[in-house]
C-alpha cells in the first residue's frame, strides 16, 4: 500500500542543502530507502510504503544538524547516515562534533562513527595507530587533529613522515635533487595542510620548523619532544623502521601511525613493520587502535564497491591456497 507523508523544512535554504546539487542528495535519498521525493517550496513529500518512509524519515532526520544549519551535505555523509541507522547508531551519529575548519570555511566533522571515535582516540592517548583501506579519512582526520593541536599551543611542531617505497618506479629514474624526488610520496601530506593552512603560511612555518615533511630515514637517531608526529603509509616500513619511529616519541609529544595492510608494497621476503606491531601493541594500555573498513570510506561511492569487491577476491584466494 502506497502511502504520503510531508516534512516541513524550516526555511528555502535548508530545501536546497538537503536537495543538493540538482536534486542529487534526494536522488540518492530515494535509491537507498526505496521511497520517491519531490519537493515543493519547503514541503518534502514523500511516498512509498510506510516501511520505506520511515526509513527515509529517519535518514532525513539523521542529516538535519546539516541542512539545518546550510552545511554541504555529500554522498558519504548520506551513506554514513544510512549505515548508521542500520547499526542502530542513528542518534550516535547525528551528534558528531566538528573538529575544525578549513581555510575556505567550511566545516570539517568526523563522517562515520569509527571515524569520530578515531578523533577521540587521538585526543586522549600519545600513541594511535589507524588502519584500513584507502578513503577512510585516516591521514587526513590525523592531520586535521595535529593542525588543531598546534593552533591550541599543546605541541610546538608538527612533524610528517612515510617511507618513501616505490610503488612501481624507482626513485632514481625521477627527474630533480633527493627532495624533489621524495616530494611526490609526501604529497598527500601536503594537500591536506593547504586544506587547512593559508598556502602562503606553510612555507614559512617550514622554514622555521613548526612544520616538517621528511622521509622515515630522516627520523632515525632522533628525539622528538614537543612535536605531534604523523608516520603516513606505515604498512610500507619494516619492523626496524616500525621500531625506530615508534621510539623516537619522547616528552610532550603525540604520534599518530597510519597504512593499509592490504597495499603493502615491500618486497616479498620483508614483513610490514604494521602488521608486527598491530599483533605485538594490542592490548598495550596508553595505545590506541581504530580498524577502519569499506563502510569507512568517504570517497566516491564507487571506492567502497572497490574495496568490497578486492576483499571478496582476496577472501576467495586464501580459501583456495
Amino acid at each position: 500500500m502506497v502511502d504520503r507523508q510531508i516534512i516541513n523544512l524550516p526555511d528555502p535554504s535548508s530545501a536546497i542543502c538537503l536537495a543538493g546539487a540538482d536534486g542529487q542528495n534526494l536522488k540518492l535519498i530515494s535509491e537507498h530507502t526505496g521511497a520517491q521525493l519531490v519537493l515543493r517550496g519547503q514541503e518534502l513529500i514523500i511516498n512509498g510504503t510506510t516501511v520505506q518512509i520511515n526509513l527515509c524519515k529517519e535518514l532525513v532526520l539523521a542529516l538535519e544538524k546539516l541542512w539545518s544549519q546550510d552545511l554541504v551535505i555529500a554522498q558519504a555523509d548520506i551513506l554514513a547516515a544510512k549505515q548508521a541507522i542500520e547499526n542502530d547508531q542513528a542518534d550516535q551519529w547525528r551528534h558528531r562534533e566538528a573538529i575544525a575548519k578549513s581555510r575556505r570555511g567550511e566545516i570539517i566533522q568526523p563522517r562515520t562513527i569509527r571515524q569520530q571515535q578515531y578523533v577521540k582516540q587521538i585526543e586522549k592517548h600519545d600513541l594511535v595507530f589507524g588502519i584500513g583501506p584507502a578513503g577512510t579519512g585516516k591521514t587526513y582526520l590525523a592531520v586535521v587533529s595535529a593542525v588543531k593541536a598546534m593552533q591550541a599551543s599543546a605541541f610546538d611542531r608538527l612533524i610528517l613522515t612515510r617511507p618513501a617505497v616505490e610503488a612501481g618506479e624507482r626513485l632514481g629514474f625521477l627527474p630533480g635533487d633527493l627532495q624533489q624526488k621524495i616530494n611526490p610520496y609526501l604529497r598527500p601530506l601536503y594537500d591536506a595542510l593547504y586544506d587547512l593552512l593559508e598556502a602562503e603560511k606553510i612555507p614559512q612555518m617550514m622554514e622555521r620548523g613548526v612544520i616538517e615533511v621528511a622521509p622515515l630515514a630522516y627520523m632515525r637517531g632522533r628525539t622528538l619532544n614537543n612535536a605531534f608526529i604523523i608516520v603516513d603509509e606505515a604498512q610500507n616500513t619494516t619492523s626496524a623502521q616500525m621500531k625506530m619511529i615508534l621510539t623516537r616519541l619522547g616528552f610532550k609529544s603525540r604520534m599518530i601511525v597510519t597504512g593499509d595492510i592490504t597495499q603493502i608494497d615491500l618486497p616479498h621476503h620483508q614483513k610490514s613493520g604494521l602488521v608486527m606491531a598491530q599483533k605485538m601493541l594490542t592490548g598495550i594500555e596508553g595505545i590506541a587502535f581504530t580498524q577502519f573498513d569499506k563502510s569507512d570510506v568517504v570517497r566516491n561511492p564507487l571506492v567502497q564497491k572497490i574495496v568490497a569487491a578486492y576483499e571478496r577476491a582476496e577472501s576467495k584466494q586464501k580459501r583456495n591456497r
